[in-house]
């Protein structure tokens, strides 16, 4: 069940057109129109350029993005993690000194003489990647002799204020050299002798940096691991974001290659029907004759303009539907008495052996088209002698209307495609008039009112056709 016509009206109209001389479209069997080379071609590429551009520049976004908010959270990280570190070493300078005055207090506790005490103490304690200095109370070095003179001022300040901390760099040999930035911390302290005494601890901030190099080289590499990550996902959806937009403008060439071709018969049959009756004189008779098929052909036109206005709007949003409560077996019954004239033209048989009341929120003239269109095909493919019949039940919260018919039916692998706009299918079903657009429309009035329409065919056997709407 590949096509119908929107409405009764036109569906009696065409049973009985007048013969028509076939034109090459026709004669070619009225399949399923193949994209035809033509103006519209030249615009593809284009299209797909700029939709990688827009690929290219979604992609730019979320690479940047990601790279601004590393920038951010990275400079932050930085500064709290040198703030950790700077206070990490002035506590290990802070620990390292006090570690020299309690060995000094445990010496002379153990000794009689302080100074030589608190200097051995001092040269016997050890602290990895610290250097040591003892000073008297007014700042003269006792071990090692040979501090360095910031040392020296730093234990002087100390001396006098208690504490002292000092920022300095140092040459680490002759002029010319590399130099060392160091930091020292001096604190006075008091022996239970009461002699008092200044500890100085110099650490190298060579330390800090390597620490500085290491995170810095890590979180480097994290973040340009990040940007390739977010580079390829930020591709990947980019693409699936266009996708939609790729296959909206391929449905569009498709559907205006289709709308060309279906028209482009009518209006080629109207342009020869004219053509014929202007090229002598004739009766009166034939110029009715004439103009009767040239009308016809033109209601042919106005129903496929019809048909691609629905869909068109359709997709668009812009046909309200307005709901009310109504039944669908008074619809049905409706709808079998305007296609039944079409069907006594074509010696088919239309019963209702079963129908139940079924209410349900529909717009009535959306309702009674969806069910003259199924009914309309269903009499369209069945031979002389057929039947059709129609069934409406109400069960399960759902209103359900099945057709069936003892049609040509559909072969097993066009069935997934009946419902393709322009698609006619082959064989016994291309011979039909039409669009192609009837079961489109089918779908989507279905659809809009939250129910499905379903197709089951068997060749030569017949097609069943159930609808189920939401009950009222």
């Amino acid at each position: 069940m590949s096509d119908a016509g929107a409405s009764p009206d036109r569906a009696g109209a065409g049973a009985v057109a007048a013969p028509v001389p076939p034109s090459p479209s026709a004669e070619a069997g009225w399949t399923r129109a193949a994209p035809r080379a033509g103006p519209w071609r030249a615009r593809t590429p284009p299209a797909r350029g700029a939709l990688r551009r827009l690929r290219l520049q979604l992609t730019a976004w979320y690479v940047g993005t990601f790279a601004l908010i590393l920038f951010v959270l990275g400079s932050a990280l930085f500064a709290t993690i040198a703030h950790v570190i700077a206070a990490d070493l002035d506590a290990s300078l802070h620990a390292a000194a006090r570690a020299v005055a309690q060995a000094a207090q445990i010496r002379e506790v153990e000794a009689i003489s302080a100074k030589g005490a608190a200097v051995d103490a001092v040269e016997e304690l050890t602290i990895p990647g610290r250097s040591l200095y003892l000073f008297d109370s007014t700042g003269t070095p006792l071990m090692p002799r040979g501090a360095s003179d910031p040392v020296v001022a730093t234990a002087r300040r100390a001396a006098t204020a208690g504490v002292a901390d000092h920022h300095f760099e140092e040459a680490t040999g002759g002029a010319g050299t590399a130099r060392r930035d160091l930091q020292a911390h001096a604190e006075r302290f008091t022996l239970r002798s009461g002699r008092r005494y200044v500890a100085a601890v110099v650490a190298d901030r060579v330390e800090l940096e390597d620490r500085y190099a290491t995170l810095i080289a890590a979180l480097a590499g994290a973040a340009v691991a990040g940007l390739l990550l977010v580079a390829a996902g930020g591709w990947f959806l980019a693409g699936k974001a266009t996708e939609p937009v790729e296959r909206t403008l391929a449905h569009m060439r498709q559907f205006m290659a289709d709308a060309a071709h279906q028209l482009r018969t009518p209006v080629a049959v109207l342009r020869s029907r004219a053509d014929v009756a202007l090229q002598r004189e004739r009766d009166p008779a034939a110029y009715v004759e004439a103009l009767t098929a040239v009308g016809l052909e033109a209601e042919r036109i106005g129903g496929i303009v019809d048909d691609l206005l629905t869909l068109a709007r359709a997709d668009a949003g812009e046909r309200p539907i307005v709901r009310a409560r109504v039944y669908l077996d008074d619809v049905a019954l409706d709808a079998v008495d305007g296609v039944r004239i079409l069907a006594e033209r074509r010696g088919v048989e239309v019963a209702v052996p079963e129908f139940e009341e079924a209410a349900v929120d529909a717009d009535p003239s959306l309702l009674r088209q969806l069910v003259v269109i199924v009914l309309d095909n269903a009499i369209k493919f069945t031979p002389t002698g057929g039947r059709v019949s129609l069934r409406v039940r109400a069960d399960d919260g759902r209103a359900t209307l099945a057709v069936e018919d003892t049609g040509v039916g559909i072969p097993p692998d066009e069935l997934p495609h009946v419902f393709d706009r322009f698609y006619r299918g082959g064989g016994a079903r291309a011979g039909g008039d039409g669009a192609g657009l009837g079961l489109s429309i089918a779908r989507w009035i279905a659809e809009a009112h939250g129910g499905t329409i379903e197709i089951a065919s068997a060749v030569a056997q017949g097609t069943r056709v159930v609808i189920r709407l939401p009950r009222g």
